[in-house]
């Protein structure tokens, strides 16, 4: 059993593409080819007495759901806090891993967990659930969508050219391309060479129109390919780009619509007794029944405007700002805030059973060190 082992597990649950443009999801130190001796400690935060549990654990690995390392570092020395904990990681032999944002929005990952704790715990209220910013996926074979029109005596040579050149790929599908015939028209000027028809006569020829996905990569020399393999000397060429495809399951945040409606009071117990915290904010817009609620682990304002737009009535998530929760409220968005790692910690155990089910033999242990740093008095 390798590190890399370890790797293909938790990006099996919590692909790398999931994650937000500005995260640090990944290996953050180690060896994907080290053997992976010993335990795998999981942790939100990765601190000195986290490192030093793991240590005394004997393992061999630790999954920080929160990057050690969000911003590029000149030097990792003992002069600063992030420098002492990577060096006591390294000096353990630790190889560590983030998940994080790509852990939120996989499907069945931290936020879905998170939104679990909205229903009644009898089962009997269901919901119907999205993501509240959908993932955009898009194979990089389909980037772009190449156009060109071919008399049909030359379709096959000229798909067949594009092919080899990278074209027409979609999954595990080659050649793949769409043709629908019709006819153009061209006017050949005075130095025009034509392939077909005369110089200064209308022309009008049977054509087929034919489509093929491209990548960006691939696209220059398919270009070039499909110049040199088309017969006309100036060949008609569109070049399309494609959006991606949003993946409902999957993506930043949740929303709710409750097949029951409740009160905003209900739904924070429901937090409460679900996160097993001893309070939760509350900041009500309306004291009307609600049905359709947003869900963000963490530090959810960036979503919660989102959520309003998306006409959820509530906003469940670990921490806001003021002025933000106030501009929340203006907006008719009500506001529950259970604390940034309390809405984070309880999905950890979840986690470590998925990932014992994709390795067996590997003990997963979750820290018993790793709390927020905030304590209510």
């Amino acid at each position: 059993m390798l590190i890399k082992d370890l790797i293909d597990a938790i990006e099996s649950i919590a692909p790398p593409r999931y994650a937000e443009e500005w995260d640090n999801v990944g290996l953050i130190v180690g060896d994907p080819g080290r053997e992976l001796r010993g335990p795998v400690l999981l942790t939100i935060d990765l601190t000195e007495a986290v490192v030093g549990e793991a240590r005394d654990l004997g393992a061999a690995a630790v999954i920080s759901y929160h990057p050690p390392l969000f911003s590029p570092q000149r030097r990792i020395t003992s002069a600063t806090p992030t420098g002492r904990v990577l060096l006591a990681a390294i000096e353990a032999g630790l190889a560590i891993y983030s998940p994080h944002t790509a852990l939120d929005a996989a499907p069945g990952g931290m936020t879905d967990w998170l939104a679990d704790g909205l229903m009644d715990r009898t089962g009997v209220v269901k919901a119907d659930r999205r993501a509240l910013r959908p993932h955009i996926s898009r194979r990089e074979t389909e980037q772009v969508k190449i156009v060109t029109f071919v008399p049909e005596v030359s379709l096959d040579q000229v798909r067949s050219a594009l092919a080899t050149a990278g074209a027409g790929t979609i999954g595990e599908y080659e050649v793949c391309s769409f043709g629908i015939q019709g006819v153009g028209t061209f006017l050949a000027g005075a130095k025009a060479a034509p392939a077909v028809g005369e110089v200064g006569r209308l022309e009008r020829v049977p054509e087929v129109r034919l489509e093929m996905v491209c990548s960006r990569r691939a696209l220059p020399i398919a270009i070039e390919t499909l110049r040199q393999f088309h017969p006309y000397e100036e060949p008609a060429i569109d070049i399309y780009d494609l959006l991606g495809r949003p993946e409902r399951g999957a993506g930043a945040g949740r929303r709710l619509v409750l097949d029951r409606p409740t009160t905003v009071e209900k739904l924070a117990e429901r937090v409460k007794s679900y996160l097993k915290v001893p309070g939760v904010y509350v900041a009500k817009a309306s004291d009307k029944p609600v049905n359709t609620v947003g869900v963000c682990p963490g530090s959810g304002a960036e979503l919660a405007t989102v959520a309003r737009a998306e006409n959820c009535e509530v906003f469940v998530t670990g921490e806001m700002k003021h002025h933000d929760i106030l501009a929340a409220v203006e907006a008719g968005l009500s506001i529950i805030t259970a604390g940034h790692t309390s809405t984070e910690r309880g999905y950890l155990p979840s986690l470590a059973a998925r990932l014992a089910e994709r390795l067996e033999g590997v003990r997963f242990e979750v820290s018993s060190v790793d709390k927020s740093p905030l304590a209510l008095m």
